[in-house]
């Protein structure tokens, strides 16, 4: 006959085998790895709540326990406290792992590609597409006079403020702090070598900046740039108009145009090189380092000319003097013509 202990006993036994059993289901669940194919990330933004936020999380393929995470959620109250961010899926995490991260704020950042463009509204488009900013935010920081005053810039030079490379970025970075980002990052760029060669070669840095971005706008080729930037520098110094068909089709504000014609050279723009000497007041593109340093590094000749050669590789034939010129611009003209080129 069972006594009333053996009972007891056995009563208690149950129960903590009932709860080991509980407690490894529930680690199993908390700690097992997320095991997705490959890492991902979620983004999690200011409209977010926890409904989207679960969407976000059962669209991985990472093996995510969704109601340990629901568990969670009402422990710690984190559907009151979302917070917006770039949050990793990896084998590395269990659903306890990540769960700290999205409620600690444990935001991963993004490598932001800083590019080479023509204007500032095509920078700021392409930034947003990388930062949860959208773009007419951008824009309208890029575009307020504040902004120019604050670090120094007017609306013609703001452009040389930006520095093209790969900074390393939280992705949900406000504008204000992505726009001190970039003047920490061109300060950085600036170091002493440079400035000193900018002073050497007597310009301002937003002037460098101006001349690498018509060097930029004339080739892609990196070999020839400090050639043509020597070719200018050359025409500065003689007081020669630069005569820039670039610095033309930004004056006319159309891109697509191929072929500069007289009837473009007479828009009266400051950045009409053709009519207007010396520099113009800014930066035609926003320059690749590597036309900033072919102006900082120019070469030293005689070229007064240069003209696209007419195999369309996107090289020069250079000349100096005004009788060679012309024969290479009857060969690139004739070269046009064939081509139907208008």
């Amino acid at each position: 006959m069972i006594t009333k202990r053996k009972t007891l006993i056995i009563i208690l036994a149950a129960l903590l085998t009932t709860a080991v059993v509980a407690a490894i289901i529930i680690a199993n669940m908390l700690c097992h790895s997320l095991s997705p194919r490959e890492t991902t990330y979620i983004y999690i933004d200011q409209d977010d709540d926890i409904d989207s936020v679960r969407s976000k999380l059962i669209a991985t393929d990472a093996d995510i326990s969704m109601t340990a995470f629901d568990w969670l959620v009402t422990a710690k109250h984190y559907d009151q406290h979302i917070r917006v961010g770039r949050y990793e899926v990896s084998d590395r995490l269990s659903t306890l792992d990540l769960f700290r991260d999205l409620r600690n704020h444990n935001s991963k950042p993004i490598n932001l590609v800083v590019p080479s463009v023509r204007t500032v509204e095509m920078m700021a488009g392409r930034l947003a597409r990388q930062l949860m900013i959208d773009s007419t935010t951008i824009v309208n920081s890029f575009h307020d006079p504040s902004t120019w005053a604050t670090l120094g810039y007017n609306q013609q030079t703001f452009p040389a403020l930006f520095i093209p490379n790969t900074y390393e970025i939280y992705w949900e970075t406000s504008v204000e702090r992505l726009v001190e980002r970039f003047d920490k990052e061109n300060k950085a760029f600036w170091n002493a070598e440079r400035c000193t060669k900018a002073e050497r070669i007597g310009l301002k840095k937003t002037e460098v900046i101006t001349l690498a971005s018509i060097v930029d706008s004339e080739t892609a080729n990196d070999g020839e740039k400090a050639r043509i930037a020597g070719l200018y520098m050359n025409r500065l110094h003689r007081g020669i108009l630069l005569q820039s068909d670039p610095t033309v089709i930004f004056a006319v504000g159309d891109f697509s145009i191929r072929r500069v014609l007289n009837k473009h050279l007479q828009v009266e723009s400051p950045y009409n090189t053709y009519r207007v000497a010396g520099l113009p007041p800014g930066p035609i593109r926003i320059p690749t380092i590597a036309g900033i340093d072919a102006v900082l590094n120019y070469e030293h000749n005689d070229y007064i000319y240069m003209c696209a050669k007419e195999d369309f590789s996107g090289t020069h034939n250079f000349a100096v003097n005004y009788a060679e010129h012309q024969a290479n611009a009857r060969r690139y003209i004739n070269a046009l013509n064939q081509r139907g080129i208008k």
